[in-house]
C-alpha cells in the first residue's frame, strides 16, 4: 500500500483472479485492541441471544451487530486504507451491507458443518459482471492452513452458474497472511472458511460493501442508538446507510435537503 496506484493493483487484482491480499491494513494499536473487545462482545451477544438460538442458526463464533454492543468496531469504517478501496471498487456512496467477527474454534469444539465451512457467494447474484458488492476480511490472528485461512477459489466471481464442487477443492487457496492483513475480494468469489486444528480459536472480522440501494443485513441505522449514530464522523453515518434511509411520512419526506432521511446524490 505503499505504492500510490494501489488501490488501482487492487482493481486490476479482483477483475482477473477476484482477490487481494494486502498485509499490514490494520494499524498495530487497534489490531492489538481487537482481540479483547471481540470476546467481551461475544459474551454480551450470548448474553442476549442465547447458545441455544446461535447453536440452531448455526452461528457459533459469528459477532453480528457488534457495534451495538462496543462502539469500537466503528473505528474501523474510519481506516484510510478502508476507505481508499471502497471508493476505488464501488465508489464513494456504497453502503456497508455488513460487519462481522468471527471466533473460529477448534475443530474438536466446533459444530460438525456451517454455513461458513460450504462454499458459497456471499453476494449470490449475477449482475452481467457489474460490481455491486465487495468483501474486505481483515485477519485478526495470522492466517495459516493450520488454523483454518478463508479459502478462495480464483477466478470463479462473477459466474452466472455455480462451479462445481470438485473443483472448488482442487483449486482453493488458503489465504495465509500475517495479522492485520486485510483480504479484498469481489463478494461473488466463492470461497469457504477453513477447518481450524489448532487449539486455539482463529479471529477475524469481515466487511462487505455494497452499492447503496442494496438492503444491508442488519438495518444499522434502526438497530444502533441514535445517541451513537449522532456522534460518528459523517462518513461513517454514511457508510452505515444513515443517508439512504426510507421515509415513513409526509414529515419526513418534506424535509429541507440536510435533514432529508434519503439525500441525494447518494447513488
Amino acid at each position: 500500500m505503499d505504492d500510490a496506484n494501489w488501490t488501482w493493483q487492487v482493481a486490476e487484482a479482483i477483475a482477473g483472479v477476484g482477490y487481494a491480499v494486502l498485509p499490514g491494513f490494520l494499524p498495530e494499536a487497534l489490531l492489538a485492541a481487537l482481540p479483547q473487545r471481540m470476546y467481551a462482545v461475544q459474551r454480551q451477544i450470548i448474553d442476549e441471544v442465547g447458545v441455544e438460538r446461535l447453536q440452531r442458526a448455526g452461528e457459533h463464533g459469528v459477532l453480528r451487530l457488534m457495534l451495538k454492543f462496543d462502539p469500537f468496531f466503528a473505528d474501523l469504517l474510519t481506516l484510510p486504507p478502508m476507505l481508499a478501496v471502497v471508493d476505488q471498487l464501488l465508489g464513494e456512496t456504497a453502503i456497508l451491507h455488513l460487519q462481522n467477527g468471527f471466533i473460529l474454534p477448534p475443530a474438536a469444539q466446533a459444530p460438525e458443518e456451517v454455513f461458513q465451512h460450504r462454499f458459497h457467494m456471499d453476494f449470490p447474484r449475477y449482475l452481467n459482471g457489474y460490481l455491486a458488492s465487495l468483501n474486505v476480511f481483515l485477519a485478526v490472528d495470522p492466517f495459516n492452513e493450520a488454523n483454518g485461512a478463508t479459502l478462495l477459489v480464483p477466478g470463479t466471481q462473477q459466474r452466472p452458474t455455480q462451479p462445481d464442487q470438485t473443483f472448488m477443492r482442487r483449486q482453493a487457496l488458503s489465504m495465509q497472511c500475517p495479522a492485520g492483513s486485510a483480504i479484498v475480494f469481489d463478494s461473488t468469489l466463492w470461497h469457504a472458511a477453513g477447518r481450524n486444528h489448532t487449539e486455539v480459536d482463529r479471529l477475524a472480522i469481515n466487511h462487505q460493501f455494497t452499492r447503496s440501494w442494496i438492503k444491508q443485513q442488519i438495518d444499522y441505522c434502526r438497530a444502533l442508538p441514535s445517541e451513537l449514530l449522532l456522534n460518528l464522523p459523517a462518513r461513517a453515518q454514511q457508510l452505515l446507510g444513515y443517508y439512504t434511509r426510507v421515509v415513513t411520512s409526509l414529515d419526513e419526506y418534506y424535509q429541507p435537503a440536510d435533514k432529508r432521511l434519503y439525500r441525494g446524490g447518494q447513488g
